[in-house]
């Protein structure tokens, strides 16, 4: 058997790179210290202010099942309430406006049994807002709950309607919410120019640290995007770059069939790259979706045994095996220090090692395709394939990430 002493070398080295996202906590109650003040939505300030940004315009709203006020009311039927026929249209992201449509399907347009208004589907003939549906609109408004990772497509709908917004003359506002993932960690891998897609839109890492409010901004002021419009983002109150989903005190809303808890982004990162890899299980259709790493053709007890090697902190393992599947369950404290992204990608080396390789091999090109998207470039399938360790390229990400940092400084809102 190999040594894993590079390996335990590699998680020291990934915790001290993510030392400057460290979150402070309350050392008696471990609790992390709420901000002063209330905690208010992007929509709640909104609203406080009379929509004043929106008045005696027509409006455009980006939204889904998880756009509602901290009182728990739909985002547009207080949008309806406030701005009566002046609402004109509605979009509607991947999963839907209800958000019960399966990852990649594609989404007809509908009209909302809501408000009554028709629901443009930015998942279906189009990803972009086409001028035709924007011909009664004069501002578009985005509010939808995002996850924090790179490929999940919400971002991806907000770059290409921002993009929309610019080339047709329209205003592009941002309720700003939460990323429930704090706003420090920062991980994974670039997104070459090659592999940009739905699930790789924008040039960032993996994992951003970002809300959305600030990755619109970051997108316009650094030209991540082809055309920036005239951008209005609308702060929440009381969020700090320390706070979780949990220390907002809001309801948690699945994001998506696979994201029904708070806690399912940290999974999502820690699995979703291995999990769109050939004969992988990453829990799909169980109680807690992302929360395993398996593959058909291994053995447990061996990945068992490799997880707990890395002493990887606030992440703990146990075995499973499921018929021919095997592999590891995973339960990750929200505040873990380790690199989540970096686990992902070493676990999906040792799978696809003690399963022979099949886990690479036998991807089909459809399989790869979308994998190489979400990794951002080809260069972890092309090590795997040759045989090679991801070790390397996992501490490649350091330097990047530590550029990163610097970079979206300036696109900053909350302390």
């Amino acid at each position: 058997m190999r040594s894993l002493a590079p390996l335990r070398v590699l998680f020291v080295s990934m915790l001290a790179l993510i030392t400057g996202c460290q979150m402070p906590v309350n050392p008696v109650s471990g609790q992390v210290p709420m901000s002063g003040g209330p905690f208010m939505l992007g929509v709640d300030v909104l609203s406080r202010n009379q929509f004043d940004l929106l008045r005696g315009k027509r409006v455009g709203l980006i939204t889904n099942h998880t756009s509602y006020t901290s009182n728990g009311e739909m985002t547009r039927v207080a949008f309806r309430r406030a701005l009566g026929a002046n609402l004109t249209t509605l979009f509607a992201p991947e999963h839907g406006l209800d958000g019960r449509e399966k990852a990649g399907k594609n989404i007809s347009n509908r009209r909302d049994p809501v408000t009554g208004l028709m629901a443009y589907s930015l998942h279906g003939d189009y990803r972009k807002p086409q001028p035709f549906m924007l011909k009664n609109v004069d501002v578009l408004v985005f509010d939808v709950q995002d996850i924090g990772c790179r490929s999940y497509t919400y971002i991806s709908t907000m770059a290409v309607s921002m993009e929309a917004a610019a080339e047709n003359g329209k205003a592009f506002v941002v309720l700003d919410r939460p990323n429930p993932l704090g706003g420090w960690r920062v991980e994974g891998p670039p997104r070459e120019a090659t592999w940009k897609s739905f699930v790789g839109q924008i040039a960032i890492p993996y994992v951003h640290g970002m809300t959305i409010g600030e990755l619109a901004m970051m997108m316009c002021s650094n030209r991540l995007i082809s055309s920036v419009p005239r951008l209005n983002v609308v702060k929440m109150q009381g969020w700090q770059r320390n706070m979780l989903w949990q220390n907002t005190g809001l309801r948690w809303r699945a994001t998506s069939p696979n994201i029904p808890y708070a806690t399912s982004p940290a999974y999502y990162v820690a699995t979703g790259i291995l999990g769109s890899a050939a004969a992988a299980d990453v829990g799909i259709g169980t109680s807690n979706p992302f929360g395993y790493a398996g593959a058909a053709g291994v053995n447990a007890q061996a990945m068992y045994a490799f997880c707990s090697r890395l002493n990887a902190p606030g992440v703990s393992f146990a075995p499973y095996q499921n018929g021919s599947f095997g592999g590891v369950r995973l339960a990750i404290d929200p505040r873990c220090q380790t690199d989540l992204t970096a686990l992902d990608v070493l676990m999906l080396g040792e799978l696809n090692r003690l399963s022979g390789g099949r886990m690479i091999n036998r991807m089909t090109s459809s399989q790869l395709s979308l994998f190489n998207k979400v990794c951002g470039s080809d260069t972890i399938y092309r090590t795997l394939k040759r045989g090679g360790s991801v070790n390397g390229i996992v501490s490649s990400w350091s330097n990047y990430t530590n550029a990163f940092r610097s970079q979206r400084q300036r696109s900053l809102l909350y302390p």
